[in-house]
């Protein structure tokens, strides 16, 4: 990071810095990242809280963006992003906004789509409340579209990372081959050999990841209370960055989060003994996000001293809040 930007908090694995990400990025090596995962505000008809524009400035927007993160990455590294689906403005007829960024992305920008992603949120509340709740006329919106880039065909990835568990059947085939099925080419043209049994640690994960958005607790939830702040309303749970972290880097390598919100990905990050960095342009969110990282039992006055700190334009320390 240069010289002109300091950090609103960091630890021993990385940094938050409040500000445009555009001017952010920019400031960072070129081929440096391995690793951009991130949600940024939807494509909404419907203003939120937390900022979104109309759909068609939405995706020239959006591509500012993607540009730069494509000079920052590295050969082997990925940009993994959210997206969240949308309806067209009065109409029960869906947007194709976050499939447009897509084809724009790869045609314009010289980016690969590696895989798409399908993220089902089985906690989804009913919506939109127009055409499901009041006229019935469609189901509910439980999926969001996660596209993973690459800057060449070839990015780095690794899936026996994130394999699933095995589901009950597969276990009883492993310890029983010959009881569940026969070596032999299906009608598919599949051939299913001997090899089908072995113990591999665990299933290859489908695209569709059903992962539930459901926090209630924690540390963050808890530190927006002791301030009398409600937490970042478009939090995503923090399996998703796991995900594509754990399977698309290695420990110490640098993930970003060009839309840091209340900094899910950086936490997972340094969970994972990854360096990351999150960029975020409202300080308020900035200011709550440093919750994630300190201990469980710090008390509503220590938070509250904290996120006054950030918020004066100090940068924290936030080890000096962990126990060793």
């Amino acid at each position: 990071m240069g010289d002109d930007f300091s950090p609103a908090y960091f630890t021993c694995k990385g940094a938050a810095y409040i500000g445009d990400a555009r001017k952010l990025l920019a400031t960072l090596p070129d081929n440096s990242v391995n690793l951009v995962m991130t949600s940024p505000p939807f494509a909404l008809q419907r203003q939120k809280e937390y900022g979104n524009l109309d759909q068609h400035e939405y995706i020239d927007w959006f591509l500012g963006f993607a540009k730069l993160v494509h000079q920052k990455l590295k050969d082997d590294g990925s940009f993994v992003v959210d997206f969240g689906g949308a309806y067209m403005k009065g109409v029960p007829a869906r947007s194709l906004y976050n499939f447009r960024v897509m084809i724009r992305i790869v045609d314009e920008l010289g980016f690969f789509l590696a895989e798409d992603f399908y993220w089902f949120n089985p906690s989804k509340l009913p919506s939109p409340i127009e055409w499901v709740n009041k006229r019935k006329m469609r189901v509910k919106d439980a999926i969001n579209t996660v596209w993973w880039f690459s800057k060449t065909e070839w990015p780095k990835s690794d899936i026996t990372r994130v394999l699933a568990p095995y589901s009950d059947r597969m276990k009883k085939l492993i310890e029983d081959p010959d009881k569940f099925y026969t070596p032999k080419v299906r009608p598919s043209g599949h051939d299913i050999g001997k090899g089908f049994a072995k113990d591999n640690g665990g299933a290859i994960p489908p695209n569709l990841l059903q992962i539930p958005n459901s926090e209630s607790n924690g540390q963050y939830l808890s530190g927006c209370k002791a301030v009398d702040l409600k937490g970042h309303p478009a939090r995503f749970p923090a399996k998703l960055p796991e995900f594509f972290i754990r399977m698309l880097t290695d420990p110490d390598d640098l993930v970003v989060d060009i839309f840091g919100g209340s900094n899910t990905t950086g936490q997972v990050a340094e969970a994972q003994g990854r360096r990351w960095m999150a960029f975020e342009i409202l300080r308020e969110y900035v200011g709550t996000s440093a919750f994630r990282f300190i201990d469980k039992d710090t008390t509503p006055k220590v938070m509250k001293d904290i996120y006054k700190r950030i918020i004066s334009g100090e940068s924290v320390d936030l080890d000096e809040y962990r126990k060793q």
